[in-house]
């Protein structure tokens, strides 16, 4: 038995000892579609074609080797059944979904800090939302997820409808940025092209947190693996590109005809009060239910390393409940503490983006294609072309772990260099 088989073996999540079917298309969805930032289209046009591209590439690996079962497996194979690369893909698939879920729980404060003016200590709300993402991990099987992420779904499709409907009635923004209105100027007006003084850095995070966007494919070997038929997630796929191709697109680009230089992100946070508040409110359930995806991803991962072997792993005992229930319980506990003591997510997003997803988004796929048609590259015009094109991913993955991580980190010192909201802080982070 090789050694990515023996891993295979170790991250056997159908816990419950089921066949899980799971509604693919809501799932991958859901974790893709989060607060709308305002940016440029030429970065999402570029992230949503290697997005499609590089998954496609992932998916026909897969399909060729049904024994990964998830992105450690896959990290493993892609390095020759490589036992550091298993342990390092799943360093990186902890750390990258417990930074995500902190900042969820970020997020989910906000909200309420929002809704109610801050009435209230942010780290009660950051509690609340804690114990309500822990009680929502409890299932074990990405079947009940997948339920959760439709409503998650039709709520967030709420949000983005009220926020444009809100946009375009209202009769100004509420400010921005640059301060109140009309404190900018009282003319809603648009730009091609960065503002003075826009930096480098400030830029290069901009396009990480655009990559940040189009990278969920640390969390697709989990999907397809759990699949009823792995072979229909292209037809999943195409239907997650189209929508995610007019939330990221469209939608700011809405926002920022209405808003212009007061356009702030989230975006809500530029409307009138009363606006404000009514589509916020709908962003509290798939904040919460992203969270619980990312974690239940990551809480088979670590019981599967913890219960392997034992009978208790793929049973409902009350040692393996136990456990479950301990491990969601410290990954929720960990995000806790990240949320609380980060004192810009957006700047951590970039820094998820340029160390984590430089590898998820574009270094593995490359490495997945010259696994599949070594020997091949050049065999047929169209076999050229997408040779070269998997060759600009490795670049690009490659520029987003050098100058990328430089930028984000960067970003981060001039944050604690200026003033930073203190950490576990009472302070209100409403938008």
């Amino acid at each position: 038995m090789s050694a990515t088989q023996e891993f295979s073996d170790e991250k056997k999540s159908s816990i419950e000892g089921e066949e899980i079917k799971v509604d693919d298309a809501s799932l991958v969805f859901q974790q893709l579609v989060d607060d709308e930032a305002d940016h440029d289209i030429k970065p999402t046009f570029v992230a949503g074609a290697l997005f499609w591209i590089t998954s496609l590439t992932m998916w026909k690996y897969m399909m060729l080797h049904p024994n990964v079962l998830d992105i450690c497996d896959l990290g493993a194979q892609l390095f020759g059944g490589s036992r550091a690369a298993y342990e390092f893909t799943g360093f990186m698939l902890l750390a990258n979904n417990i930074l995500l879920i902190g900042f969820h729980v970020f997020t989910g404060a906000r909200i309420f800090n929002t809704l109610t003016d801050g009435r209230n200590c942010t780290i009660i709300y950051s509690v609340v939302v804690t114990i309500l993402g822990i009680l929502f991990s409890l299932p074990r099987s990405l079947k009940h997820v997948s339920l959760m992420s439709v409503v998650s779904a039709a709520c967030m499709g709420i949000s983005i409808l009220l926020f444009c409907i809100f946009a375009g009635i209202e009769d100004h923004p509420l400010k921005g940025y640059g301060g109140k209105w009309p404190l900018a100027g009282d003319v809603v007006y648009t730009t091609a092209f960065p503002a003075p003084g826009v930096t480098w850095v400030d830029c290069l995070n901009a396009v990480l947190n655009i990559t940040f966007l189009w990278v969920p494919q640390i969390l697709f070997p989990t999907f397809i693996a759990e699949m009823e038929r792995p072979q229909d997630f292209p037809k999943a796929l195409a239907g997650l590109a189209a929508m995610s191709f007019v939330l990221f697109i469209f939608v700011p680009v809405i926002g920022y005809h209405y808003l212009g230089q007061y356009a702030e992100a989230p975006s809500f946070g530029s409307l009138e009060t009363v606006y404000k508040k009514a589509g916020f409110a709908f962003v509290m359930v798939p904040t919460i239910v992203i969270g619980v995806i990312y974690c239940n991803v990551s809480a088979k991962y670590i019981y599967g390393r913890i219960m392997k072997g034992s009978r208790h792993q793929h049973s409902n005992t009350t040692i393996g409940w136990g456990v479950w229930i301990a491990v969601v319980t410290g990954i929720w506990g960990i995000a806790f503490i990240f949320g609380s003591v980060i004192p810009s997510m957006g700047d951590f997003l970039s820094l998820l983006g340029a160390a984590f997803d430089s590898f998820f988004g574009f270094i593995f796929w490359s490495l997945a294609y010259w696994h599949l048609y070594r020997n091949e590259f050049w065999k047929t015009p169209t076999r050229s072309v997408n040779t070269v094109v998997h060759i600009f991913v490795m670049v690009v993955g490659l520029f987003l772990l050098g100058p990328g991580l430089y930028a984000a980190c960067e970003a981060i010192i001039a944050d604690y260099a200026g003033g930073t909201r203190p950490a576990f802080s009472c302070a209100t982070n409403a938008i």
